[in-house]
């Protein structure tokens, strides 16, 4: 990949696009396409992100819930300790956890790899510290 209009173009052959603008689509990732019994979902919003007006990256995010609702302290120790792509940010009134690749010479996995992960830790950390699945 080498453009946001090829990451699009492959997100919306591959992925459940619930919203879409410009430099954002929003998705449902399905986790029953890795195990047909898990009929879990989770929200995941891809953002277009241009560093110095020349270099185009995506940033991969998942709410999980509202920063008013945890323990933030406890939160980030959970993350610090058991994730390996992604970090946790407040974006709004939103806990979320992100993750950003550069497009320029993208190969596809190394973006399935990174959302499945953060998409996987994000229904779980949900789970853990917000009680349900809401997002």
């Amino acid at each position: 990949m080498a453009t946001w209009g090829d990451l699009a173009a492959y997100v919306h052959e591959t992925y459940d696009v619930i919203s879409e603008n410009e430099d954002e689509i929003r998705i449902l990732f399905n986790f029953e396409q890795f195990d047909e019994d898990d009929e879990r979902t989770q929200v995941v919003i891809l953002v277009r992100e241009v560093l110095d007006k020349l270099h185009e990256w995506v940033q991969i995010a998942s709410p999980i819930g509202l920063a008013k609702k945890v323990d933030l302290l406890a939160f980030l120790a959970e993350v610090g300790n058991s994730t390996i792509a992604c970090g946790a940010a407040i974006m709004g009134d939103h806990v979320v956890l992100r993750h950003s690749l550069p497009l320029t010479n993208l190969d596809i996995h190394e973006f399935t790899e990174p959302l499945a992960l953060l998409a996987g830790t994000a229904d779980r950390l949900e789970e853990t510290f917000f009680g349900g699945d809401d997002y």
